[in-house]
């Protein structure tokens, strides 16, 4: 299998290269399960947050553990968008995603009490990758529809050219040269 090695901190890792089409290959990051990697982003993701951020949104699954992490070395609240309603949920904001990144269709749902301890808080959205940016541009409609203020766009990684201005820790590769198709 082939690997490319990436470097955060101390952290060093060798990513699988996966095939996601015919003839493009492209190094695949999980943090998911990974705490030494996922804290290592933390560190150095963390630095790039402005000062004045009063609230951190993130996305399930892939950005909680990222967003728990940051979180907790800047000691502020975050919250999280959920891809399916939940039955508990009161007055939930719900947001389509316009991109299809995944190649799914994909429902955002912040539920109602969370979107209330968002009103008029200086918020940074944070992933763990970001390709096409549209994922995070439905998070910021969530955050401005529940009356908070978006600072910008944070992420671990970027992979491509995404639509919106992302603050990165670092850049894949969106295609690996002599990688196996």
């Amino acid at each position: 299998m082939d690997t490319f090695p990436l470097t955060i901190g101390v952290v060093t890792r060798l990513l699988p290269v996966v095939q996601v089409s015919p003839t493009r290959s492209i190094p695949l990051i999980e943090m998911l399960g990974d705490f030494e990697l996922t804290n290592a982003v933390a560190d150095e993701l963390a630095k790039l947050i402005p000062p004045e951020t009063e609230m951190l949104f993130t996305v399930e699954t892939s950005g909680v553990a990222l967003g728990h992490a940051v979180a907790e070395r800047l000691n502020l609240p975050y919250k999280v968008a959920r891809r399916h309603r939940r039955s508990y949920f009161k007055n939930p904001l719900i947001q389509e995603v316009e991109g299809m990144t995944l190649g799914v269709h994909d429902t955002l749902w912040l539920d109602g009490r969370h979107a209330e301890q968002m009103v008029g808080l200086k918020t940074a959205i944070l992933a763990d990758v970001v390709v096409s940016g549209s994922t995070n541009a439905s998070l910021a409609k969530l955050v401005e529809r529940a009356g908070g203020i978006v600072l910008g766009y944070y992420s671990g990684f970027v992979q491509g050219e995404p639509s919106i201005p992302v603050n990165y820790v670092h850049r894949l590769p969106t295609q690996l040269e002599g990688a196996a198709v």
